[in-house]
């Protein structure tokens, strides 16, 4: 079992009476220098936050609409960010870039939005909307519901987590080039790109309900760290009640080396994972499925 230790709340600076004061559900999480990166996906913003100290965070609009109140109508309209990674230096970003992205289980869930750095990992450029129908559309039909979760860049990749649920158990991780997924970042119109591999994956399951991706990170050895968690629905619209939570690592030859259950089944969406000789610190973000609720910021250690 691993036991996860809580470090704050992901509360926010905010001059608008209309919202609350904190980030309700986690999805994506990014270090980069002094600052936390998260993005939820009920929110049109990027929350940032300080990594040394406790204080708020403040918002950064990644969209320009304004997403309804109401639970339902907010549901039906927001873009459903729910994937982060950091680009690595390219011809459009000189130090590199923040990329999040849309689920995919709606057409309304297929944007995407890019935010350039500086040299010392502070964003300076506005953020910029990527269609990713040119990714999202060729894999469409491959499963019984489209539902990114989770995005790794690493050994030249483009890596897509794809979460499955009871009906359509299609945990996947689907591998693209990654130079002409940068190239299609820097243009108005793409041609569909069909993806290098698609590799399926069985996490097991508790009660019936199988476990699926939420968030994934890449190690500098060339494996990957996931978090699953296994929630009691049929639908990737839908939610429900999280019966279990784990994290686990993908090795570099795409196998399932391990697999542990958390002590407590918080519902685990952002991963971020550096190494400090053979034990792996991680810092994750959770998602309570209730607006009313703050995300929470925990830390986590595994002993490779």
């Amino acid at each position: 079992m691993i036991k996860l230790e809580k470090l704050r709340e992901l509360d926010i600076y905010t001059c608008a009476h209309s919202r609350p004061s904190h980030l309700s559900a986690a999805s994506g999480l990014v270090c980069v220098g002094s600052a936390l990166y998260v993005i939820a996906d009920d929110d049109v913003h990027l929350g940032v936050f300080p990594v040394d100290r406790l204080g708020p965070g403040h918002l950064v609009r990644l969209f320009a609409e304004i997403l309804p109140e109401g639970t339902s109508d907010r549901k039906e309209t927001k873009p459903d960010l729910e994937a982060l990674a950091r680009i690595p230096p390219c011809n459009g970003f000189a130090f590199g870039a923040l990329f999040a992205i849309g689920s995919g289980s709606r057409p309304n869930r297929k944007k995407g939005v890019v935010l350039g750095f500086d040299a010392k990992g502070t964003i300076t450029t506005p953020p910029t909307s990527v269609d990713l129908s040119f990714l999202l559309d060729p894999i469409a039909t491959e499963f019984g519901q489209l539902n990114i979760e989770g995005l790794v860049i690493a050994a030249d990749e483009l890596r897509l987590f794809q979460r499955g649920n009871r009906r359509h158990n299609d945990n996947a991780i689907i591998r693209y080039p990654l130079s002409p997924v940068l190239d299609a970042l820097e243009k108005e119109r793409v041609d569909p790109l069909k993806p290098l591999a698609i590799e399926r994956f069985d996490l097991g399951a508790i009660q019936g309900t199988p476990f699926g991706f939420t968030d994934a990170a890449a190690l500098p050895n060339g494996d990957m760290i996931f978090s699953a968690v296994a929630e009691n629905t049929e639908d990737a619209y839908v939610d429900g009640p999280c019966l279990g939570a784990g994290l686990g690592i993908i090795d570099g030859r795409g196998n399932v080396a391990s697999f542990d259950c958390l002590e407590y089944p918080h519902k685990i969406e952002g991963i971020h994972a550096y190494e400090k000789g053979e034990v792996l610190e991680l810092l994750l973000v959770t998602d309570a499925d209730n607006p009313d609720t703050a995300a929470g910021l925990f830390s986590a250690r595994i002993v490779r």
